[in-house]
């Protein structure tokens, strides 16, 4: 599919939006632009070499974006490139981000190709900002009910809570690989100082690349915080497998005397003395008693129970 920004055709737009395309439509944007489309597999490559180059007069530069996918966030490649009279997005799923960027264009009135890559790149930052603070406040709201958590189905609350550790680990994983691609983006372009190459605003971009590096500072403190909440998740998990085992423990050792006593005057030898005892039987039943009762004291005094 391709979109055009502003509704105009390819030969006068600012901004050519790709989605999926097929072979006819990347050649159609090639004959219009006089720019090579870059492929699925140029804009995947995971190599800085790949990912940033100049060619002919225009950047071409690629980093993964984040997509929405039957609930589940993932990234997606997406290619920019940007010359001094069109900008070329290539995208292979739904990024909401790039609808956004469109969506502001036609209402602020843009109708340059630099200031539509640019406003991409700060929209991008401001929706990985958003997503760390609500990956921020997920793992604190985690942390608390992970330190409150009592009672019988304890064990299902931090079995829970070993899956929401993991979820936000993968979203602030995701985040950092965006804010990375993004700022190698922004300092290849403002950096590179190639003869020919299409201005770009460098204020802008100085301001994209120091909100990115506050933004890669919040999330290793993110990252460390859900390395602690999955560290004390999983000691309590240990805990109360420790406690389990020690409850079959102590069990098993209160019940071996009794077990013993059981088994010798279950034996049947004619010759027992206890056999024509009139107390014989109480006495053995006093015996099993008292052999439980000995170790299940001494265990108690040493507060195991």
């Amino acid at each position: 599919m391709i979109a055009t920004f502003p509704d105009a055709p390819l030969e006068r737009a600012a901004w050519i939006d790709l989605a999926e395309p097929t072979e006819e439509e990347l050649q159609r944007v090639a004959d219009a632009t006089g720019l090579r489309v870059p492929t699925r597999d140029e804009v995947s490559e995971i190599e800085s070499s790949s990912r940033l180059a100049f060619e002919a007069g225009a950047y071409y530069v690629s980093t993964p974006l984040v997509t929405s996918s039957n609930g589940h966030l993932d990234l997606t490649p997406v290619g920019f490139v940007l010359s001094e009279r069109v900008l070329v997005t290539v995208r292979f799923a739904e990024v909401g981000v790039l609808d956004e960027a469109r969506a502001e264009c036609s209402r602020l009135g843009a109708r340059e190709a630099e200031g539509a890559f640019v406003r991409i790149l700060e929209l991008v930052v401001d929706r990985a900002a958003d997503s760390l603070e609500h990956a921020g406040a997920d793992c604190e709201g985690l942390a608390r009910r992970v330190f409150h958590v009592h009672g019988p189905k304890g064990s299902q609350a931090l079995r829970a809570a070993v899956r929401q550790v993991g979820s936000i680990a993968n979203r602030a994983t995701q985040i950092g690989e965006v804010l990375l691609g993004v700022e190698r983006i922004c300092a290849f372009v403002t950096e590179s100082e190639l003869d020919a190459a299409p201005p770009v605003d460098a204020g802008r971009m100085r301001a994209v690349r120091s909100d990115i590096a506050s933004l890669t500072a919040y999330e290793s403190r993110v990252s460390a915080n859900v390395q602690f909440v999955l560290d004390a998740t999983l000691g309590f998990i240990n805990i109360e497998q420790n406690e389990i085992v020690k409850t079959l423990t102590i069990a098993s050792v209160v019940g071996i005397p009794p077990v013993v006593i059981a088994g010798i005057y279950g034996m049947n030898f004619r010759y027992m003395p206890e056999l024509s005892w009139y107390l014989g039987y109480p006495l053995a039943l006093g015996l099993i008693v008292i052999s439980a009762l000995v170790p299940w004291l001494w265990f108690k005094k040493r507060g195991w129970t």
